[in-house]
């Protein structure tokens, strides 16, 4: 190269390097109000003709989070992306705290996937490309890793880590095309992303000419992105089983299928025209509505100043990126420990999921009640009532989490005379004595479905347990060949007969006439002396059960050990999702 040439590029290069900081320079002394988070973005992400490059170099399909929060993260004197109470939802903003944002940062995802290539190392290339289809999707088409390294590109020197580590991003979801949604194809990570850079939305006639120049995509019309069969994609994972040598058994397992469940349900919104009932993934997920329940109109997004595009208005349907779950146990650990983790995201943006996670949980997922009580000649006779009142079942998708019944009756003292489902500080299952129960240990037996309860060794607990090819329970995903037990509550108006019922039917349970659609029914047979009590029942919530992570503590792995030392660091209280209580008087 030309030593004039040489010069001319250095020049050009610190011109532009002049414009980026003047244009930080630019929002920081015009936009005083912006925040460090925003500034940060916009100094990543200010316009250069360089700009798309490096995603391209990166990727030719995807490109960062940060890219597209050029102009859709929260700016204080932009009135895009607001709802009415002048409320930030901007879907950067609340992607960002969302486990969908931190899915491959996730350090249990991590150690889950360690773990399962302890169990059969034979199938290491296999896992990991599977896990990472729906965990690091963006890293999918990027591969360079020889088999059984394609996990490399999470580790910060590798080229590919920037996506690799950006969870389920912006043009994963807004560019999978509507080609086999709905079809077995689809699931397990069988999305097809268009190859024509397109970026769909629900919005008919988009202004193209912003997101063309900045990052090289075309907004599209596109009404699949609010249909539930695009979150099927990777909410339905059917596992291939594995024997001890890893060698495959023939057999699938429904591992995971909340898509199947809501279709077995009257919420379905395929078949279902009943708007009292239907409503979609997104309805709960991704409301359109603000926390208070107004709808959402707004512009959606803000030119790279951090100011209104004149030439856009107010639109809806605005769907709230948190996507509002279960797992606010991991959303906790993973704010509580974000720089140890790598992360810039402010608590607050984490804080705004766990709240309206929490939310959802006590108010849409179920709802506990003391349904009858009567006395015999020895016992009392509690019955406890517990409704499922989401789309699926509850709890649903991955077969680490439980839901149970902690039941509770004190006298007039405060003097506990029966317990079943009390937990200890280290969140596992104890007695009446305070006792772990054995159940709660690696490698025992599990506790069966009760419909009836008359010791406090005994726990109604909600959950999906494996067993491998031999009939043994199992915790490993790959060995898992059916469920021996499965009795989470089933969705209002599952059916025998619809075409999912053998993937979603329950198992482990006989005669109980009283385990139904939408709901279960327990009796505590209770040997009272007389006097007056308080029963106090609630129903608790772990997304990590205690006894699923004493299986996995048993796996000796860098990836294990460090969840462990997080793990542990944690507050380990299971999630109450609702409660009831009753004064009783033994005659």
């Amino acid at each position: 190269m030309s030593q004039r040439k040489l010069k001319s590029n250095r020049f050009a290069e610190r011109n532009r390097q002049k414009m980026s900081r003047f244009f930080v320079r630019f929002l920081t002394i015009f936009a005083p109000a912006l925040t460090t988070h925003e500034i940060v973005i916009a100094q990543n992400d200010s316009p250069s003709p360089n700009q798309q490059l490096v995603a391209t170099e990166l990727s030719p399909h995807f490109t960062k989070s940060t890219d597209c929060a050029l102009c859709h993260s929260f700016s204080a004197r932009a009135s895009a992306m607001r709802d009415s109470q002048d409320r930030n939802v901007a879907p950067f903003d609340l992607w960002s705290g969302s486990m969908m944002a931190n899915s491959a940062i996730d350090p249990y995802w991590r150690a889950a996937v360690s773990a399962e290539v302890a169990a059969t190392p034979a199938q290491k290339a296999h896992i990991e490309e599977v896990c990472s289809r729906c965990h690091a999707p963006m890293s999918a088409p990027i591969h360079t890793s020889p088999p059984g390294q394609i996990l490399a590109f999470l580790n910060k020197d590798h080229p590919k880590s920037t996506l690799g580590t950006d969870g389920v991003s912006c043009t994963v979801c807004h560019q999978i095309a509507a080609d086999n949604l709905g079809t077995e194809d689809s699931f397990t990570g069988g999305f097809v992303i268009n190859k024509n850079s397109l970026i769909y939305g629900p919005h008919a006639n988009p202004v193209t000419m912003p997101m063309q120049r900045h990052v090289s995509y075309t907004p599209t019309k596109g009404d699949h992105i609010l249909s539930s069969a695009m979150c099927a994609t990777c909410h339905t994972v059917i596992t291939d089983s594995y024997d001890l040598h890893g060698d495959a058994t023939g057999v699938k397992l429904h591992e995971q299928v909340p898509y199947l469940e809501w279709r077995n349900s009257i919420f379905n919104t395929e078949s279902n025209t009943n708007n009292k009932t239907a409503r979609s993934c997104q309805s709960c997920h991704m409301p359109q509505s603000d926390i208070d329940g107004n709808k959402i109109a707004t512009r959606l997004a803000h030119n790279p100043g951090g100011r209104d595009f004149p030439f856009l208005k107010p639109r809806e349907p605005f769907g709230r990126h948190t996507f509002a779950g279960g797992n606010t146990f991991m959303t906790k650990l993973i704010r509580n420990h974000r720089k140890a983790l790598g992360l810039t995201t402010p608590t607050e943006a984490f804080d705004r999921v766990i709240t309206e996670s929490e939310k959802m949980l006590q108010q849409q997922t179920a709802q506990i009640e003391i349904d009858s009580d009567y006395n015999d000649s020895r016992f009392t006779n509690l019955t406890v009532k517990v409704k499922n009142l989401s789309g699926h079942k509850f709890p649903t998708a991955y077969p680490s989490r439980r839901a149970w019944i902690e039941l509770v009756v004190r006298d007039v003292s405060g003097a506990v005379h029966f317990a079943s489902g009390r937990c200890n500080d280290q969140a596992q299952i104890i007695d009446h004595q305070g006792n772990v129960l054995s159940t709660e240990h690696a490698q025992a037996s599990a506790q069966p479905h009760y419909s009836v309860i008359s010791d406090s060794s005994q726990v109604q607990i909600y959950e999906s347990l494996m067993e491998d090819n031999n009939g043994e329970l199992t915790f490993a995903l790959l060995r898992g060949s059916r469920f021996q037990k499965d009795n989470r509550l089933l969705p209002l108006g599952w059916s025998a007969d619809h075409e999912h019922a053998e993937a979603t039917r329950p198992r482990g349970i006989s005669d109980d006439a009283n385990f139904i659609a939408g709901q279960d029914s327990v009796t505590y047979q209770i040997d009272l002396p007389r006097g007056d009590y308080t029963v106090s029942v609630r129903l608790l919530f772990q997304s990590l059960s205690s006894r699923y992570m004493a299986e996995l503590f048993q796996v000796d792995t860098p990836e294990v050990n460090v969840f462990k030392d997080l793990y542990l660091k944690s507050n380990l209280e299971p999630e109450t999702i609702s409660s009831a209580k009753m004064s009783l008087v033994v005659p």
